[in-house]
């Protein structure tokens, strides 16, 4: 079973549990891939998070039960999984522009949000180009928080981290970076104890700072924060945005890079842990013409 068969198969399993509780560990088993990765495929390859088009499928079947049955609109409501008529309505409202009441007694044509399935196609397929880097331990010196994950567009609450940081603390951070990757650079981490964050909207750790193979001097404690982390293999992908004309074609922009590792990591021997990711950048002005930057995945052997 390929990739686009294994995608369909949990896709139709979800359309069978549209209004009962999806168990990931199933969707787990059909894709071969874990419920974080399943999401952020989903989201990248249909421009929506898997929350919002679950909820557009649920409305969508209620506005057929509205239209072909005489049912009351609180048992509709209570049919697709909404524990009121008044979240039902709003919900409903927010996609269709009307009550559902309104919406029952309209003559104008009905809108539907039918089952997505994905056909893909590769042309000529694609190459993954990347470094393996095996690193120590090691730890990450900088400021440390919790953010709302988002799977689609860039994320504005990682400000929220930035702005805890000053110039002249960026500038200490600068001067005591001496291990790849060097500088400033962002982390991630999808799990908290032992639970893997998966639902958008839930809260990730996120962080910014520079890697340090040594723990934090004494004298910063209280200014930074330190984030310990364990020895690992690391996939690291060289990406680029805002490519001139001439640039065009070598690299993937990191949109795209992050697209396909979504994609390519599922097939591939590797499989992704729980280390934190670290995106490196080579500059911080987003508008600099072909700013190169690197992806940082810890991996390990995927078991066969």
């Amino acid at each position: 079973m390929d990739i686009t068969e294994n995608l369909n198969a949990a896709m139709r399993y979800i359309e069978k549990r549209l209004f009962d509780t999806i168990d990931f560990s199933e969707i787990e088993r059909i894709t071969g891939c874990s419920e974080y990765q399943f999401r952020r495929m989903f989201s990248y390859l249909a421009y929506m998070p898997l929350n919002e088009y679950i909820r557009k499928r649920r409305l969508s079947v209620a506005a057929g039960l509205l239209v072909t049955s005489n049912d009351k609109i609180i048992e509709i409501a209570a049919k697709c999984g909404y524990e009121s008529p008044d979240a039902f309505g709003k919900s409903f409202r927010e996609l269709y522009g009307v009550t559902p009441s309104s919406y029952r007694k309209s003559v104008n044509e009905h809108k539907v949000f039918p089952p997505l399935f994905f056909h893909l196609t590769l042309k000529g397929g694609f190459k993954m180009d990347y470094r393996i880097v095996e690193r120590g331990e090691f730890f990450i010196m900088g400021k440390i928080g919790w953010i709302p994950l988002l799977y689609h567009g860039p994320n504005p609450h990682t400000a929220d981290v930035w702005k805890q940081l000053k110039q002249a603390d960026l500038l200490v951070l600068m001067e005591y970076s001496e291990v790849e990757p060097k500088g400033v650079v962002t982390i991630h981490r999808r799990n908290s104890g032992d639970k893997i964050i998966a639902t958008e909207g839930e809260e990730i750790l996120y962080g910014v700072g520079i890697v340090m193979e040594k723990e934090m001097p004494s004298r910063f404690k209280g200014r930074f924060d330190i984030l310990p982390c364990e020895a690992s293999t690391w996939l690291v992908f060289s990406v680029m945005d805002n490519q001139s004309k001439d640039m065009e074609g070598k690299y993937l922009s990191t949109q795209q890079t992050y697209a396909r590792i979504a994609e390519w990591l599922p097939t591939s021997d590797y499989e992704e842990i729980e280390t934190p990711q670290i995106t490196w950048y080579e500059s911080y002005d987003f508008t600099k013409p072909n700013k190169r930057s690197e992806i940082w995945v810890p991996v390990r052997k995927r078991k066969v």
